[in-house]
């Protein structure tokens, strides 16, 4: 069954969309939740249905439009949160309600345009994703790893301690910035395959189930990464074998399920690794005691 699929241009599409993504999206992710902006894929996707309407309205390309908007709203609300007038909650929660209300408003005074038509990008069409499509992903994609890859150790380090990332000299408002970008162009990539309203699951879902088994950074965006290239597959397949099955629907469940799973098991790993160190720090205890 597998391989009849793989030889359907539509299922390889999609494949690569998912692929995508499931890498992306984890990636991102793992800095917004390490700066405890989990929301802020959701504040952006709802500013990114604003572009999509925009896309409409004018006869341009929807994804052209989301990536404009979209980073224009990251941009925003950087720059509220930075300069302290309303917390970044307040902020998101701006987002949120104008995002939706300006997408339905452009949409419906756009010529034939109904909210019908923002369904595909509310909930995902990856079995609709063209070879365009994925060219589009493909180099926002390359886009967003390359910025992790290249800032990856400064990120870190102001996600872990602004003071101290502004303390070393690091150019702390660039690198704010460039993460509220990044998430944006994460949110335009995937809202083809979960969809606007589940995109910041697949930002934080995977991570949140990577940190159950890891420790260090690297390893935890690592493992996210695999978490969510796996969810995003699987949703995909079971969506595949299945029409009545919503692929982002699936992708978002399986990553929960992926977390509940993790969470049993690193309760076991965290225990095993205190046993260690327990049982390390034993003889050394007694030698000085005796001496």
């Amino acid at each position: 069954m597998i391989f009849e699929l793989l030889q359907e241009q539509l299922f390889q599409l999609a494949l690569v969309a998912a692929l995508l993504v499931g890498l992306c999206a984890p990636a991102v992710g793992t800095f917004i939740v390490q700066r405890r902006l989990a929301l802020l894929g959701d504040g952006v996707g709802h500013v990114a249905l604003t572009g999509v309407a925009l896309g409409f309205l004018t006869g341009t390309a929807p994804v052209l439009t989301a990536v404009i908007v979209s980073i224009a709203g990251a941009v925003a609300i950087e720059l509220v949160r930075a300069r302290g007038r309303t917390s970044g909650d307040v902020a998101l929660a701006l987002l949120f309600y104008g995002g939706i209300a300006g997408g339905v408003m452009l949409m419906g005074i756009a010529p034939g345009g109904s909210t019908a038509k923002l369904n595909s990008y509310l909930f995902g069409a990856i079995a609709s994703v063209t070879v365009e499509d994925i060219w589009v992903i493909a180099a926002l994609a390359a886009a967003v790893l390359a910025v992790v890859a290249v800032f990856g150790r400064e990120l870190f380090v102001l996600c872990q301690d602004e003071e101290m990332a502004r303390a070393s000299g690091l150019p702390v408002r660039f690198l704010s910035l460039l993460i509220a970008v990044t998430a944006a162009l994460t949110v335009v990539i995937a809202m083809r395959v979960v969809g606007l309203l589940l995109v910041s699951a697949l930002m934080v879902i995977p991570v949140a189930t990577s940190q159950q088994l890891t420790r260090g950074f690297r390893t935890t965006m690592g493992l996210a990464m695999v978490f969510g290239v796996l969810a995003s597959v699987g949703g995909l397949l079971a969506s595949t074998y299945s029409a009545k099955v919503p692929p982002g629907a699936a992708i978002v469940l399986l990553a929960l399920a992926g977390f509940v799973l993790a969470l049993g098991v690193g309760r076991f790993v965290r225990r095993g690794r205190t046993q260690e160190t327990t049982s390390s720090e034993r003889p050394t205890l007694r030698v000085e005691e005796v001496a």
